[in-house]
């Protein structure tokens, strides 16, 4: 088999690659979202990429890179982000990840692009992470899941709930983010997640994917989502559980795993191969 990461892989004339643009319907409003689909008959397993908030890294690289390797890798936008109709929430994500991996299971679509329903992981970056691992414990027709930098929003609300200082931070933090979003704000967004609480701390889903396989990456430099208060305690939750198939990794980056998407992507292949 070529290298994903470096060859491109033999084209089919008969059925090509392609990369259809897609909508799907969420709470009223159309999802923005494209598909990046392999050459070749299929039926494809399906890789589902969940940005972070706002979504300026939208990780097309390792849609790429799963292409290239037989994946087929969908990125899409949220409500009330990036020109999407509706307003932005925290519970408009997982609403909206919820309804896509609905989509992406449909036998239509399915069979219209090639593919495998069965065969469905959510990987996440940061606010996606958290909306992986989230969306996967709710649904067990997800097949595999993994968290990237996730956030921890219930260890976001719990701080903020006893610390003012650290709550007018996450605030001003949220707000510098607005400019790609609508419908909200840095005040709003705090409100929410201190409103969901302790529902929202992921450890506390390991019951839920106990038997699936998980893969949380964090970063030993990431400012925003500092591995001793968002990874590490996740991991413990996971192993104590035990959930089996758990994988996790701290890798020497930031928040973005700027210098590290090599890494990234060949850790999301291994993780994946046994899926295959």
């Amino acid at each position: 088999m070529t290298d994903p990461l470096a060859t491109d892989p033999p084209p089919d004339p008969d059925l090509p690659a392609t990369t259809p643009a897609l909508t799907f319907r969420s709470g009223g409003e159309d999802l923005l979202g494209v598909l990046h689909v392999p050459a070749g008959p299929g039926p494809h397993p399906v890789v589902v990429l969940l940005h972070g908030f706002p979504g300026n890294e939208r990780n097309f690289d390792l849609a790429q890179v799963l292409r290239r390797a037989g994946y087929a890798a969908l990125v899409f936008h949220y409500r009330g982000s990036w020109g999407v109709g509706g307003t932005w929430s925290w519970r408009h994500v997982l609403e909206d990840s919820a309804a896509v991996v609905a989509a992406v299971r449909d036998p239509g679509l399915a069979s219209a692009h090639r593919l495998d329903p069965r065969r469905l992981t959510l990987v996440g970056h940061s606010l996606g992470g958290f909306a992986a691992l989230m969306t996967a414990a709710a649904e067990p027709s997800v097949s595999a899941v993994a968290s990237v930098a996730g956030v921890d929003f219930g260890a976001v609300a719990a701080l903020c709930r006893a610390d003012p200082a650290a709550r007018a931070a996450w605030v001003e933090a949220f707000a510098a983010e607005l400019a790609p979003l609508r419908g909200t704000s840095g005040e709003a967004l705090v409100a929410e997640l201190e409103a969901a609480g302790e529902s929202w701390r992921l450890g506390a889903l390991a019951p839920r994917l106990a038997d699936r396989p998980v893969l949380l990456i964090g970063g030993r430099r990431d400012t925003v989502a500092p591995p001793g208060v968002h990874h590490e305690p996740v991991v413990a939750a996971f192993r104590a559980e035990p959930v089996e198939r758990l994988e996790h990794h701290v890798f020497p980056t930031d928040h973005a795993l700027s210098d590290h998407r090599v890494t990234l992507a060949r850790t999301l292949l291994g993780f994946l191969a046994p899926q295959r």
